[in-house]
C-alpha cells in the first residue's frame, strides 16, 4: 500500500501535477489502530501472555515498530488453535508468530500475506541428559505443547511407531519429561532451556541435535491487512540495527 503523506502548504501543487507526483511515491501503511493477536502462551523468552500482559520478544519488537510508526496497537490472547481461526476469519488485523506450514489446510482458502522472516528458530527434542544420542529408537512417546504440530517427527506420529502427548502448557510438558512420563519433549528449545532454568530444573533436560528437528523462521501475517505487513517488513529493513538489538537483549538469536 502507498501513503499519502501531508504536502506543505508552501510545496503544494496545481491539481494535474498532484496525481503525477503521488505515483512516483511508495505507499505504506497509515497510523492506524491495529489488534494484533497472539499465543495464550507462556514461550518466552520469545513472547509470553500472563496476567493480561504480553510480554517477551515478540511485544518489544511490535511496540518499537508501532511507536515508530504512530500506529495503536493491541494485543489480544487466544488458544492456538482459536487464533489461528481468527487470522483466517479476519477477526484480527495481525497475527504473531505465524509460519505458512501451521494450519495450512485451514488457510488453504485464504490469502494470507507474511512478513519477511522474524527471527530464527530451532523447534526440537530435548530429552534426559543420559538419553542424549541414543537414537529415534529411544522415543517412543513424545510430548508437545496442544496445538502445536512437531513437523519433523510427523510420519512417526502418524504412523503410530511414537505415541504423541499434548499438554495445556509448557511448564506440563518439561515436568512430563523430567519424571520420565514421557520419553522427550518436543518444542522451541531456547524457550524450553529458558523455562528449566524458571524451574530450578536447568540441566535436567538437553536439546539432541541428533535427533529430528526443524530450523525455521517466525514471521507475521494477516488475511486483511497486507498494507501493515508492508510497512512491518519497510521498518525492520531501516532498522535493523535496533532488531538485532533486541534479539540479544532477549537472547533469541540462534549460535
Amino acid at each position: 500500500m502507498l501513503l499519502l503523506r501531508p504536502i506543505p502548504k508552501a510545496n503544494r501543487l496545481a491539481p494535474g501535477l498532484l496525481a503525477a507526483t503521488l505515483l512516483a511515491y511508495p505507499i505504506a501503511a497509515s497510523a492506524d489502530e491495529i489488534l494484533i493477536g497472539v499465543e495464550d502462551l507462556t514461550y518466552y523468552p520469545h513472547y509470553t501472555f500472563e496476567g493480561g500482559e504480553y510480554a517477551g520478544f515478540g511485544r518489544a519488537l511490535l511496540d518499537s515498530w508501532a511507536s515508530d510508526r504512530g500506529h495503536s496497537v493491541t494485543y489480544k490472547a487466544f488458544p492456538i488453535k482459536r487464533l489461528m481461526t481468527m487470522l483466517v476469519e479476519g477477526g484480527i488485523d495481525l497475527k504473531y508468530p505465524d509460519n505458512a506450514y501451521w494450519s495450512s489446510d485451514l488457510k488453504a482458502s485464504t490469502e494470507v500475506t507474511y512478513s519477511k522472516p522474524v527471527v530464527e528458530y530451532i523447534d526440537g527434542v530435548s530429552v534426559k541428559p543420559e538419553n542424549v544420542g541414543k537414537g529415534m529408537t529411544s522415543v517412543k512417546k513424545l510430548g508437545t505443547v496442544r496445538g502445536f504440530t512437531p513437523w519433523a517427527w510427523l510420519d512417526e506420529t502418524q504412523s503410530g511407531a511414537v505415541e504423541l502427548s499434548e499438554l495445556g502448557a509448557l511448564d506440563g510438558l518439561i515436568k512430563q519429561a523430567v519424571a520420565g512420563r514421557i520419553d522427550a519433549a518436543y518444542a522451541n528449545v531456547s524457550v524450553i532451556q529458558h523455562q528449566l532454568s524458571e524451574m530450578g530444573e536447568a540441566n535436567n533436560l538437553q536439546f539432541d541435535p541428533d535427533l529430528k528437528h526443524t530450523r525455521d523462521f517466525y514471521y507475521l501475517s494477516t488475511t486483511t491487512k497486507p498494507g501493515l505487513v508492508e510497512d512491518f517488513n519497510s521498518w525492520m529493513a531501516e532498522n535493523q540495527d535496533k532488531v538485532t538489538a533486541l534479539k540479544a537483549e532477549y537472547n533469541v538469536t540462534l549460535d
